[in-house]
């Protein structure tokens, strides 16, 4: 749904026309003539609203405005001139999107504070280091910085009651208190009213804002492009029973069967859409999704393996598996050869040159190299596992595998984020970021991708099948020894076995 660029400017076009309105105003003051006429152009919509607190009538301002690489909101601001009340909120004005969203930023720097944040009802924001997460909340436009104040003032605010009838968890609200302390500074009246640009340098202790919003309404700024190497976002598909809290569908609308059975039926068939929407791979005849019952290596807990045959056109049989786990979140998922060990290896170079060759499938083993000569990437066999996906798809996973292990962890490396081997880290992180992000048709930035399996299993799609695509070269090569004794090949003895 298309909305008029005048119901909804930018917010930099509604800044600027309010500081020219602001001048008119002091010039029209000065001269002692009437009020401007282009007040009645003003972008604010005032209503006069009952205030909950004190029964009287308050003011609702609404501004229409459009956040720039997002979408278009609404912000409302509320006040009562009797008591007090004050009240801030936004509110999406855009179509409901089809998938979630989740978007991460690593506060490394003091500037990274400064990141704009939409925080819409339906949003769920973490912080892994401090186990911390922030249930669904009223709609909010503010920094990550005004964030890590407002969860400073509502824990700070029962710490006292908390310390004589709950002393446990007293001291760990404490210590999640003085960590983002350490961050922010002290909350006092004068750090609170100060406009001042943050400081460039780095945070004492770098931490990770995760905003996850099934309603796909909320937002991180990035910096410059979104090649940001210490921003991602990624969109995945709403669950039934996220469906059903949003409001997008009732619990009537299986008909027979609980909600929770209709969600088991409706998980059982991901890894069927997941298959036919990544690979297009031709289904199985049966189609059938086998079940095998385990116990979730993160808690232990009762969960479901589920594997599916599919096979892709011009390749292999491949084996699809999916673990999901229901009560602590953890996931996996593997790919595997549906077929007899090759008797070659093979090496898969292609020529990255467009969009077009981001959107090619791609089937990368647990026994496959990767590489990109462009930035020194090299990935070792089993780096991954097994992935089934797209080109862009991997290089998202590539990044998001290394900034997790490189941003969260607790090693000297981040600590020390001015050291000269920081620098280039983060700025190969962003190369690689940049390779999966080509706006046109002709990539200003051109890369190779190889695939090294000495077991054959890896595969890439040939958008000119059956006939040879120019930019993909596949070359098939013996196995060394070392190779087949790291396989186990060596060791494999398939006929006279008995004896």
């Amino acid at each position: 749904m298309a909305h008029n660029r005048e119901h909804f400017p930018s917010i930099g076009d509604i800044a600027e026309k309010t500081d020219i309105s602001i001048e008119s105003n002091q010039s029209d003051s000065v001269l002692n003539t009437k009020e401007s006429s282009e007040s009645s152009e003003r972008p604010l919509e005032e209503v006069t609203s009952l205030c909950m607190q004190c029964g009287e009538q308050g003011i609702t301002r609404l501004l229409l405005t459009s956040i720039p690489y997002f979408r278009e909101v609404i912000v409302m601001s509320f006040r009562c001139d009797h008591c007090g009340t004050s009240n801030n909120e936004i509110q999406s004005a855009g179509t409901v999107r089809e998938e979630g969203t989740i978007y991460t930023a690593r506060i490394l720097f003091r500037s990274d504070l400064n990141r704009q944040i939409v925080r819409s009802s339906t949003c769920v924001v973490q912080i892994p280091e401090y186990e911390l997460t922030l249930p669904p909340s009223r709609g909010q436009l503010t920094t990550i910085e005004g964030l890590l104040r407002d969860i400073v003032t509502d824990l700070a605010t029962e710490q006292p009651l908390r310390r004589i009838r709950a002393e446990a968890a007293y001291v760990k609200i404490q210590s999640i208190l003085d960590g983002i302390q350490s961050i922010i500074g002290q909350v006092d009246g004068e750090d609170l009213a100060s406009n001042s640009p943050l400081p460039s340098n780095s945070v004492t202790s770098p931490i990770t804002i995760i905003l996850d919003d099934p309603a796909g309404s909320s937002f991180i700024e990035f910096v410059e492009s979104m090649a940001d190497s210490r921003w991602n976002m990624r969109t995945y598909r709403r669950t039934a029973e996220q469906n059903i809290a949003l409001g997008f569908a009732a619990r009537d609308d299986i008909p027979n069967a609980s909600t929770e059975e209709s969600l088991t039926r409706i998980q059982a068939t991901d890894i069927t859409e997941s298959s036919d929407n990544l690979g297009h791979g031709q289904e199985d005849m049966d189609g059938e999704v086998y079940e095998f019952p385990g116990k979730c290596s993160s808690c232990g807990h009762s969960l479901v393996t589920r594997m599916k045959k599919v096979i892709i056109p011009h390749f292999k049989d491949i084996l699809i598996m999916s673990t999901n786990c229901d009560r602590c979140g953890y996931r996996d998922n593997e790919v595997k050869s549906g077929t007899a060990i090759s008797a070659l290896g093979k090496r898969i170079t292609l020529k990255v040159i467009d969009r077009e060759d981001l959107s090619r499938d791609i089937l990368k083993s647990e026994t496959s190299g990767l590489s990109i000569p462009e930035i020194d990437l090299v990935l070792q066999a089993g780096t991954l596992g097994g992935r089934f996906t797209t080109v862009e798809g991997i290089l998202h996973q590539i990044y998001e595998e290394l900034s997790d292990k490189v941003f969260a962890s607790g090693d000297s490396s981040i600590k020390d984020v001015n050291t000269e081997g920081r620098n280039i880290f983060d700025s190969f992180l962003k190369n690689l970021k940049q390779y999966g992000f080509f706006k046109v048709a002709n990539a200003d930035r051109p890369f190779t991708l190889i695939l090294d399996d000495p077991l054959a299993n890896s595969y890439v799609q040939n958008l000119y099948a059956p006939d040879p695509d120019p930019n993909m070269e596949i070359m098939t090569y013996e196995r060394t020894w070392q190779q087949n004794e790291e396989l186990g090949i060596n060791d494999m003895k398939v006929e006279g076995y008995e004896t």
